[in-house]
C-alpha cells in the first residue's frame, strides 16, 4: 500500500527534473560579445576574431568599423569589451606634429571612430585591449604622443617591422609588478613587431609595463588601476603569435575572462 502512495510522487519528481534538464539544453547560450574597433577587410584583421573565439567558443565579436560612427557607439553599449585593433597610423595632428602627415598613412574615418569609442568605453567602464595602433590611439586619446617613424626618428639597431611580418621577432621586458606579469607570467618574452610607429611620451595616466631592449615601450597600464575598468595596451600582436605563448594564449583568455565578469555583472 505504501509502495503505491509514493509511486506516483517518485514518478510526479522524475518528470519534473526531465523536463527541467530538457529545457535547460533548449535555452540559447547567451554569447560574450566583445567589439572590435576593425575587424575585417583583410586575413590580418580577420585574425582579431579567430583568435579570440578559438580561446573561447562562447565570443561573439562585434565589427564597429563598416557601420555609421553613431551606430557603433550605441552597439559598443551591447558589448562586454572592446578592443582597437592594429591598423594605419594616427594622424599626428592629433598629438601636435601636424607637418608629419606626409610622413604617415592615415584613416580619418578610423581615428574619428575610435575617438568615439575610447569616450564611451570610459563611460560604460568596459574592458579595453590595446594592440599596436590601439596601443598607439589610446595614447593619443590621453594626451600622450607618438614617434612618427622609428626608422628616421629613433636611434636603434632593432628592426621593429620587417617586409616578412611572420619573421619580425625582438625580446621585451616585463616590469614584475605589472599587471601584464601577473597575466603571462614571466618577465621576459619574444614577441612579434610590425610597427614603425611606438610610444614617445606617454600620457601622465598610464604607466610604462614593458620595454624593447632599444628602450622603447611595448605596454603599459593605468598609473593607478584601483577603481578604474581593465585595460592594457600591447605593441605586439598576440592574435598572430602561437596561443601556447603566454603573450598569446594566456594573455587573450584573461581579456576575455575580463570581458564575462563585465557581462555577467552589468548587462542583463
Amino acid at each position: 500500500m505504501k509502495k503505491n502512495l509514493f509511486r506516483p510522487i517518485l514518478i510526479n519528481a522524475i518528470i519534473i527534473i526531465s523536463l527541467a534538464i530538457f529545457l535547460s539544453g533548449c535555452v540559447k547560450h547567451e554569447k560574450i560579445k566583445i567589439a572590435l574597433s576593425k575587424g575585417a577587410g583583410s586575413e590580418h584583421y580577420e585574425g582579431y576574431s579567430k583568435w579570440l573565439t578559438a580561446l573561447n567558443p562562447d565570443v561573439e565579436c562585434i565589427d564597429l568599423y563598416f557601420i555609421d560612427k553613431d551606430k557603433a557607439v550605441e552597439a559598443l553599449q551591447g558589448c562586454s569589451a572592446l578592443v582597437l585593433t592594429g591598423g594605419p597610423d594616427v594622424n599626428p595632428g592629433y598629438y601636435g606634429k601636424p607637418s608629419d602627415s606626409s610622413r604617415c598613412e592615415i584613416d580619418p574615418k578610423r581615428d574619428t571612430l575610435e575617438f568615439l569609442l575610447i569616450k564611451k568605453a570610459a563611460e560604460l567602464g568596459l574592458p579595453v585591449l590595446c594592440i599596436c595602433r590601439g596601443e598607439q590611439i589610446m595614447n593619443v586619446a590621453m594626451g600622450g604622443s607618438l614617434i612618427v617613424d622609428i626608422p628616421t626618428d629613433f636611434d636603434t639597431t632593432i628592426c621593429h617591422r620587417c617586409d616578412d611580418k611572420t619573421k619580425c621577432f625582438h625580446d621585451i621586458e616585463i616590469e614584475t609588478s605589472s599587471h601584464l606579469y601577473q597575466i603571462v607570467g614571466t618577465d621576459k618574452a619574444l614577441v612579434n613587431s610590425s610597427h614603425h610607429q611606438a610610444v614617445d611620451r606617454l600620457a601622465d595616466c598610464f604607466v610604462p609595463t614593458a620595454h624593447s631592449p632599444d628602450g622603447l615601450i611595448e605596454a603599459y597600464q593605468w598609473r593607478t588601476p584601483k577603481d578604474k575598468p581593465f585595460l592594457v595596451a600591447v605593441q605586439w600582436h598576440p592574435e598572430r603569435l602561437d596561443t601556447a605563448s603566454p603573450m598569446s594564449g594566456r594573455f587573450g583568455r584573461y581579456f576575455i575572462e575580463q570581458a564575462k565578469q563585465f557581462k555577467n555583472k552589468n548587462l542583463p
